[in-house]
């Protein structure tokens, strides 16, 4: 099995004349082995897989390393070379594929002359909606930059259709791509995992102890889903009634549970604040009521929410709508209810209970179904770096995205410490801002402090409508379509079924920035 170096580099183990036959007729137009001849008994040899390849326009090159042995600079250079200079795409090998990828670090770290770290004009930490986002992005007002994307994962995932896979809506396959399909065209990949920052060197650290250089760092890793902060969860995840939407995973599970209740008890929890698009755990209950009422079962279900803090929404303009379907569907709401513990095999879930004098108790619930969306954290690198605020976000200027302490580095997303909803909608509209700021400060230029907080929620509160809460900062309200936000409308279904997953595959991961406010090529050319 292969896996992606970059988005024109592939690496496996040892490969046989049938597989080079098989690489050729995927495209691949060079093949690197990195192993010995002989090592082991029936191993291929390297001149015989060369032959075939050949035969069938494929270039080859030899360029080994015996085990256990690490890549000296001549090795790294000379591969280097290689992927520089042969047609691409390109397949590398050895006997695992380990070598391999130790070769291609390596070379990865030397700059023009060789030596010393790599270093690139953008560092992006993290390829998900708003790493490849901003790329496109800068590339559209600068495509001579040298970009690298940095993030280990080997897809990427559309997770605001999870919500509706949940409710049997939307297919689970349809929500997931190879990250390499995504890569922006010029921008170069490492997937290797950060460990730290050192922002007064201008280097990120990487997982096998290897640095990469920047002349502007921008930070969007996303955040980290810590379901271990709740006891018993990670293990009963999956089963026994207990399920997620924030899970690739388990987003068919919570189906599948919706489906097969007629009666019992069903609870959906909130953690607090900040969490991964806020309405998501009202979303869950929303459409599991719709289903249960459709299917007339409703009266049989007890439905509970128990949300660790202290309102319905955050945003007040949208509370009353909601509150109309809670009515509906009888769910039940306890505030100041924080999940911290499952008992998945007891169908028990116990609470912390703060009271108004600030008391706090623990009580149990049991239950038949439970929705759980875990506490949500800065990851631990962002969180441990020189980089993080108290709370463990990037911390940066609201508006400019540009960080407090040192001006070469921005972030966007859900990392950063800028106080709006963490939406994929939020992204569209701060992607092109720091783009836009990167290339403004790279000309000399001050950045442009035009971020207002824009974020963007579609709470499905049925199947078949969905009130569109848009706003920015404060709560204020930032519609885009001159109708009341506050009313359900199949129109927004539509949205957000159908029309908003062909924008994020084809619209925002493209560069394409429609309706977003920013200073563009125009900016450009007056600056």
């Amino acid at each position: 099995m292969s896996k992606q170096l970059d988005n024109d580099i592939s690496v496996s183990g040892q490969i046989n004349e049938a597989m080079v036959r098989q690489l050729a007729g995927q495209g691949i137009k060079t093949i690197i082995n990195n192993r010995p001849d002989a090592e082991e008994g029936g191993q291929p040899g390297n001149a015989a897989l060369q032959s075939v390849a050949e035969s069938l326009g494929v270039k080859w090159v030899y360029l080994p390393l015996i085990a256990g042995q690490k890549p000296d600079p001549v090795l790294a250079q000379n591969y280097r070379k290689a992927i520089d200079e042969m047609p691409k795409p390109v397949h590398v090998f050895c006997r695992t594929g380990r070598r391999s990828e130790m070769i291609h670090q390596a070379a990865m770290n030397l700059p023009s002359n060789g030596q010393g770290v790599k270093s690139f004009d953008v560092v992006i930490v993290g390829a998900g909606t708003a790493g490849i986002s901003v790329a496109t992005s800068l590339l559209k007002r600068d495509a001579d930059l040298d970009i690298v994307l940095i993030d280990p994962s080997s897809t990427h995932d559309y997770q605001a259709a999870w919500t509706l896979v949940g409710a049997g809506e939307y297919a689970q396959k349809a929500t997931r791509k190879p990250l390499a399909e995504l890569i922006p065209k010029g921008v170069k990949w490492i997937a290797k995992a950060v460990t730290g920052f050192l922002p007064g060197e201008n280097k990120v650290a990487l997982e096998d102890g290897s640095t990469v250089g920047y002349d502007q760092l921008v930070v969007c890793p996303g955040l980290k889903l810590n379901w271990a902060a709740i006891e018993g969860l990670p293990e009963a995840l999956g089963k026994n009634g207990v399920t997620s939407n924030y899970r690739y995973d388990l987003a068919p599970y919570t189906w599948e549970l919706v489906q097969k209740m007629r009666g019992g008890r069903a609870l959906f929890t909130q953690p607090a604040m900040p969490i991964k698009c806020a309405g998501a755990p009202q979303k869950a209950m929303y459409l599991s009521c719709s289903n249960w009422e459709e299917k007339g079962v409703l009266n049989n279900i007890e439905v509970e929410m128990y949300n660790a803090g202290g309102v319905v929404f955050g945003v007040p303009t949208f509370v009353p709508p909601l509150m109309e379907y809670i009515k509906r569907y009888n769910a039940k709401l306890n505030f100041m209810h924080n999940l911290v513990k499952v008992d998945g095999p007891g169908k028990t879930a116990t609470f912390e209970v703060t009271a108004a004098d600030g008391s706090k108790a623990l009580v149990e619930r049991k239950f038949d179904m439970i929705h759980v969306v875990p506490p949500q954290v800065a990851p631990d690198f962002v969180a441990n770096s020189p980089l993080a605020n108290s709370a463990g976000w990037v911390d940066v200027n609201q508006h400019t995205m540009q960080h407090v302490k040192f001006a070469n580095v921005f972030s966007l997303g859900d990392a950063g410490s800028m106080p709006n909803a963490k939406t994929t909608a939020a992204i569209r509209k701060q992607a092109p801002i720091v783009a836009n700021n990167i290339v403004r400060m790279r000309k000399g230029l001050n950045p442009l402090g035009e971020y207002d907080g824009y974020g963007a929620c579609p709470l499905t509160v049925e199947k078949g409508k969905v009130v569109l809460a848009e706003f920015s900062y404060g709560g204020k309200l930032a519609p885009t379509f001159p109708l009341n936000p506050a009313v359900p409308r199949r129109l927004n279904w539509v949205l957000k079924k159908h029309v908003f997953p062909a924008l994020y595959w084809f619209g925002a991961l493209k560069g394409h920035e429609w309706l977003t406010k920013c200073a563009t090529q125009a900016d450009k050319a007056k600056a």
